[in-house]
Parts: structure tokens; C-alpha cells; sequence
């Protein structure tokens, strides 16, 4: 098993099983970004209510990502991935190439069907289901400007243990 541990400095620690079966290349990407630091000191640049948190941009910026990008693990895509977009599932952010998630993700608050079969989810929370939820409450500067927290939450770290 593999687990991911995000501590947001001022709001606590969610964990995640990350799924190599459903997701290998999201998984392995996700992990060596994380054994690097590269999530480390990183924000959730990205609060929508009731929907997702999103980060991992190295500009703090949901436009912000990286040149490195992999293969959308999903569906659409041609990939079968049977893990559904529900409360506390870990998944990869993209732009509207299915082939262009690289450094964000993004958690989901709610469940959210619509984006089964088309994003690619790699990990199911095991615990920190309030801390996420407090970091889903963060104010926000709203939708015209990709709603941005007036206060980001930041992750300290991002670490990854295997088992």
C-alpha cells in the first residue's frame, strides 16, 4: 500500500491511499513530485464550496503548471480507471488536453460524478476529512478570479510511505 500524507501548515494532516493499480503513471508522478519536495511549502491556489480544493502549482496559480506533463489516466482517454470522483478523492488537474495534467490536483469536497471517466483519480482520503473540510470553508476571491483564497493554505510538506 502507499500513502500520502499532506500537512497544511495552520490546518492539520489528510491521508490518502494512492492506487497504482487504477493510476499507475498518476501515481508514480504524484510520488516523485512528492519524495522531491516538490509540493512542499505549496498552496491550495484554488477553493471552489462544495465542490474540490486544487493545488500543487509552483506559481500558486491554477494556470501556473509545469512543461511535464503525463498520460490522463481515465476513460475518455482509453485508460480504465474505476475510481469515482467522491468525497476526499485525490485527483489530477488538466487543462482541456486530457494529456496535460503535470503537478496540480485536487481533492474533492463533494461527490462529483460528472467528472468520473474524465479526470484522472489516483488516491481515496483515509483520514483528515476536517481539515478538509476547513480548508473548504476558506474565503475565497470568487469565481471571476478562479477562486483564489484570501488566505492560502499551505502545504509543509507531502510525503509518501509505502508498505
Amino acid at each position: 500500500m502507499i500513502e500520502a500524507t499532506i500537512n497544511v501548515k495552520d490546518y492539520g494532516t489528510m491521508r490518502f491511499e494512492l492506487d497504482r493499480e487504477a493510476a499507475p503513471i498518476t501515481v508514480d508522478n504524484f510520488v516523485t513530485l512528492a519524495t522531491s519536495g516538490f509540493y512542499d511549502g505549496l498552496g491550495f491556489c484554488r477553493i471552489v464550496k462544495g465542490f474540490v480544493i486544487q493545488g500543487g502549482s509552483k506559481t500558486n496559480s491554477i494556470t501556473g503548471d509545469s512543461d511535464h506533463h503525463i498520460k490522463g489516466e481515465f476513460l475518455s482517454n482509453g485508460v480504465n480507471n474505476p475510481l469515482k470522483h467522491v468525497k476526499g478523492t485525490l485527483s489530477m488537474a488538466r487543462s482541456q488536453d486530457p494529456d496535460s495534467a503535470g503537478t496540480q490536483f485536487f481533492v474533492m469536497l463533494e461527490d462529483a460524478p460528472h467528472l468520473d471517466g474524465g479526470y484522472a483519480a489516483f488516491g481515496t482520503m483515509l483520514d483528515g476529512f476536517d481539515v478538509l473540510a476547513r480548508i473548504g470553508d476558506v474565503e475565497t476571491t470568487g469565481a471571476a478570479d478562479w477562486n483564489r483564497p484570501l488566505e492560502m493554505p499551505l502545504m509543509e510538506s507531502v510525503t509518501i510511505t509505502e508498505s
